[in-house]
C-alpha cells in the first residue's frame, strides 16, 4: 500500500467541455464508490475568477481555465484508468496513444498549471489587468451618463478610475469613472 501512495502523479484527463466539474465529481464518486481512494488523490478543474456586470452589478463568476481538461494526480495501475474512462463525457487521457498507457505530466507542467490558478485567484483581488489604453473610445454601460461614447484622456491605476471626455449637449465633458461603468466600442 506504501507505494501506491508514493506512485502518484499528475495526468490530465479530456473531457467534454462545459462539464468539467461535473465529471470530476462522478469521477471522484466512483472511486470512492469501488474504495479505491488510496489511488486518486485529487481532482481539479483549473479554474480562475472573473468580473462581469450585469444589470449594473458586479458578478464573479469562475471561468475553467483551459475548457475540457481536468487535471488529476493518482496512481494509474491496474483498472483505475479504465475505471476514470467509462466516466460519461470523458474522452480520454492527455497524450496517451491508442492503446498506450497516459502520460503523465512532467513536474514543471504541474507547476505551472497549479501556480497559474494560484496566481490568477491572487491577481484578481490585487490588480485586475487594465483592459484600457488612453485614446481608446469607450461606451458608458453604468452610471447616469449610461449610453455615452467617449474618449479615454487618463487612467488613473491607484483609484482604478478612468478619465473619460465625452459629449453631452455638444460640449466636451470630462467624467471620471470606473473600469466597471465602461466597456470598449
Amino acid at each position: 500500500m506504501a507505494e501506491v501512495i508514493e506512485n502518484k502523479k499528475w495526468y490530465v484527463v479530456r473531457a467534454v467541455s462545459g462539464q468539467e466539474n461535473k465529471i470530476k465529481d462522478y469521477i471522484l464518486n466512483e472511486i470512492a464508490r469501488l474504495g479505491l481512494q488510496d489511488y486518486v488523490e485529487q481532482a481539479i478543474v483549473p479554474t480562475e475568477k472573473v468580473v462581469q456586470i450585469r444589470n449594473g452589478k458586479k458578478i464573479q463568476k469562475e471561468k475553467v481555465y483551459f475548457p475540457g481538461y481536468i487535471m488529476i494526480q493518482a496512481n494509474l495501475s491496474g483498472e483505475i484508468p479504465h475505471i476514470i474512462k467509462s466516466v460519461p463525457n470523458v474522452i480520454g487521457f492527455l497524450g496517451e496513444t491508442k492503446g498506450g498507457e497516459p502520460v503523465p505530466l512532467r513536474q514543471s507542467e504541474v507547476n505551472r498549471m497549479l501556480g497559474k490558478v494560484d496566481e490568477l485567484a491572487m491577481e484578481a483581488d490585487a490588480n485586475m489587468a487594465i483592459p484600457f489604453k488612453k485614446g481608446d473610445t469607450v461606451k458608458v454601460i453604468d452610471g447616469p451618463f449610461n449610453g455615452f461614447d467617449g474618449t479615454i484622456e487618463k487612467i488613473n491605476e491607484e483609484k482604478r478610475k478612468l478619465e473619460v471626455m465625452v459629449k453631452i449637449f455638444g460640449r466636451k465633458t470630462p467624467l471620471e469613472l470606473s473600469y466597471m461603468q465602461v466597456e470598449k466600442v
